[in-house]
């Protein structure tokens, strides 16, 4: 059976079926109808397939096959019913379920509304806002000081929400006056500035004035014996002194204001070496480290491998003035001071320049050296030598030169200055004598007590504090024997 065959049949017998509901036939269900249909049928067929094995006549099968369509209609009526039922229960189960769809969307409608609210609320919740973190007034102090049109009229009976809102206002309100008195200050400030860099200017253009109005007057210094500007540069070098030569330099230059002396004393040399020496000397102090090249402050150092075995590194013995001048002990600080001593006796001391002498300090020695500017005299005619008794100038003055010296033990006598001990006691170089004086005396009461007195006469005179006065006198004194003896000759 077809399905298209059941459906026409569903729709012949409809009408034919409707008013048959209330008979007493059809008040069985459509499923018994089908279950009674379907036993009928398969009774049929047995019988129609016992009589064709029986071989009985065929007009019993046509009594069959007739009662089998009758069965085939009901078989249809039936189905027909049941699909009209199963319609039937889709419409009432729709109708029930409108209710339950609808309450539904409403329950997913209110969900999707509330995740929207509590997201919302969340959001709120976690906004963090930059007035917590503002320094606000005082609350009194806002009371006080707040204008009336951010203050209100009633403010104490403000809540505390409208109370904040007014505070934070009020901070507004001072930012905003702050911002103006900035841009006010900026301004002030940049007039400033401008006044600063005109002066700036000005100044950096002032040496180049000074300059000149230093160079235009120097005619006129000359002119009246105010030499100013050499004055100061001789102040200004002499700070680049080392102490030894600087107190050489004070104490001539405070003879000559004190008591008018007739010297003049001058600085010369090298102002820049100097002053590379000073930093390096301060550099040294602070502990501070810096790469200058002075190989002449250093003594060389043996390395020497014999047969490939690694050996003590160890210093050259200086033995000779040669090595001497190779190790740096000569070495002599940049500026020196030069004495003109006039003669005081002469009409026109200015014109009777006695004698020129040059003091100069060794730095690895630690001693001063004097000699005679421009001299050409050998040292037989060195007024200088034996200024003071037993003082050539030939022997170290103290033991730690001499440690310094090893095997020679003079100093190199072909050097115009030498190391005179007086020259040491006015540079304010003090040291101790070799002996003791206590033993110095009991050996010489023997053996040079006719030497003695004479030394104790020489050096008593110079033992005294006036150190400067005595060294210029003996210096004149024996300036003026010399020029004497060479008249005469």
């Amino acid at each position: 059976m077809e399905d298209g065959e059941i459906d026409e049949g569903m729709l012949v017998e409809e009408d034919a079926q409707v008013p048959q509901e209330h008979h007493p036939k059809t008040e069985k269900s459509p499923y018994e109808m089908l279950k009674d249909s379907k036993t009928a049928v398969e009774e049929i067929v047995a019988k129609m397939l016992s009589i064709k094995k029986e071989g009985q006549p065929k007009s019993l099968l046509r009594e069959l096959v007739t009662q089998m369509c009758l069965h085939f209609v009901t078989l249809r009526q039936a189905n027909r019913l049941i699909l009209l039922k199963e319609e039937l229960v889709k419409a009432e189960t729709e109708r029930a379920k409108a209710p339950v769809d609808f309450t539904t969307l409403q329950l997913q409608n209110l969900m999707y509304e509330k995740s929207h609210y509590v997201k919302a609320i969340k959001a709120c919740k976690d906004f963090k806002s930059k007035y917590p973190d503002i320094e606000l007034v005082p609350e009194e102090e806002f009371l006080r000081d707040a204008p009336e049109h951010i203050k209100g009229p009633e403010p104490a009976k403000d809540t505390s929400h409208n109370l904040m809102l007014k505070r934070l206002n009020y901070e507004l309100h001072q930012r905003k006056e702050l911002c103006k008195l900035r841009e006010k200050l900026e301004q002030h400030k940049k007039g400033l500035l401008e006044t600063i860099a005109n002066r700036k200017k000005f100044l950096s253009s002032l040496p180049s004035h000074l300059k000149s109005l230093k160079k235009a007057s120097l005619p006129v210094q000359n002119q009246l014996g105010v030499l100013h500007a050499k004055k100061t540069k001789q102040l200004q070098s002499a700070e680049l002194l080392p102490p030894p030569l600087y107190v050489v330099y004070s104490q001539f230059l405070s003879q000559k204001e004190a008591f008018g002396e007739n010297i003049d004393l001058e600085i010369v040399g090298s102002v820049k070496d100097a002053q590379a020496f000073a930093r390096q000397q301060a550099n040294k102090e602070t502990g501070i480290s810096i790469n200058i090249e002075n190989s002449r402050l250093e003594d060389d150092a043996a390395d020497e491998e014999d047969d490939g075995q690694r050996r003590r590194k160890r210093p050259k013995k200086v033995s000779s003035k040669d090595n001497l001048d190779q190790a740096g002990v000569y070495q002599v600080h940049p500026l020196k001071v030069i004495l003109h001593i006039y003669d005081d006796e002469a009409s026109d001391p200015k014109s009777a320049n006695l004698i020129c002498l040059k003091f100069e300090y060794l730095l690895k020695l630690n001693v001063v050296c004097v000699g005679i500017e421009g001299s050409t005299d050998g040292p037989e005619n060195n007024i200088l030598c034996n200024l003071f008794p037993d003082d050539t100038g030939h022997e170290l003055p103290h033991q730690s030169a001499k440690l310094l010296f090893g095997d020679a033990m003079l100093f190199d006598e072909k050097r115009s200055s030498l190391p005179y001990k007086w020259a040491q006691h006015l540079a304010g170089i003090d040291f101790l004598p070799e002996v003791s004086p206590l033993l110095v005396d009991r050996e010489t009461q023997n053996s040079e007590e006719a030497k003695s007195n004479s030394i104790i006469s020489g050096l008593s005179l110079y033992r005294q504090q006036n150190r400067v006065p005595t060294v210029l006198q003996r210096i004149r004194s024996r300036k003026r024997a010399q020029l004497v003896l060479a008249y005469c000759n």
